[in-house]
């Protein structure tokens, strides 16, 4: 056991924002720790409590309808304990909903703009059509690299100056402004990925852990791949 402290993972509102297999990302998380010897809690945070405890290490927001998002803002408002996770150095990943949720504004499919958290600058507003299908980003963060998922959203999100877009898009629309895909500011990470996002892209996973506990994290054994995955892969090669 490298840690006598458990990470504390908060799964923010999933009645909420919880569409697409969000809520899998704390799973990973809370794994690619104890898989190093870490302890890992998940604290689920359901729109029915009081407030949101502001004594996290790691805060995951998921995707949800501009009727959950405004839900959840109006919660996470109430005493502000996000903003004060957030500048006590905590990490917070937001998907999707999670994204427009945490930024400065968005705007509803019925026209009215809604305050966002004000978390990380990017704003969001209807696009033309809805974004969906498979979305890859190159990220020049911490050396990431190629992020691969799936999006389903109308929003399009312009990141301001105050963030960084999180990468570029190879394929899909991401953003759907100036080929940007998410944003970064501090440790306030945010995306369209859907996958779920972790899961699909362990390096981004382990940039998050590594702020979380402070250090940089042992690297992990390949797993063995699946027999399926063999026979599908010797299939293709023909």
């Amino acid at each position: 056991m490298i840690e006598d402290s458990a990470i504390r993972i908060a799964l923010v509102v999933p009645d909420l924002l919880g569409t697409y297999g969000d809520r899998g990302n704390a799973l990973v998380l809370a794994q690619r720790l104890r898989w190093r010897g870490y302890r890992a809690e998940i604290v689920t945070v359901l729109s029915s409590a009081e407030t949101l405890p502001d004594s996290c290490d790691i805060y995951l927001l998921g995707g949800g309808e501009d009727v959950a998002q405004q839900a959840a803002v109006n919660f996470l408002a109430r005493g502000d304990a996000l903003r004060r996770a957030v500048d006590a150095g905590a990490v917070v990943f937001g998907v999707c909903g999670g994204l427009q949720v945490l930024g400065t504004s968005f705007t509803t499919g019925d026209g009215a703009t809604q305050h966002g958290l004000g978390l990380i600058d990017i704003s969001t507003a209807p696009g033309p059509n809805r974004a969906i299908g498979e979305l890859s980003t190159r990220s020049e963060e911490d050396g990431l690299g190629l992020l691969t998922g799936f999006e389903n959203h109308l929003g399009r999100s312009t990141v301001g100056p105050a963030a960084r877009p999180l990468g570029r898009v190879l394929h899909g629309i991401g953003n759907g402004s100036e080929d940007t895909e998410g944003a970064v500011s501090g440790r306030v990470v945010c995306t369209y990925l859907h996958g779920p996002a972790l899961a699909r892209n362990p390096a981004l996973a382990d940039t998050m852990l590594s702020w979380a506990v402070g250090e940089s994290l042992p690297e992990l054994a390949p797993f063995p791949e699946l027999t399926e995955l063999r026979t599908e892969r010797a299939r293709a090669a023909g």
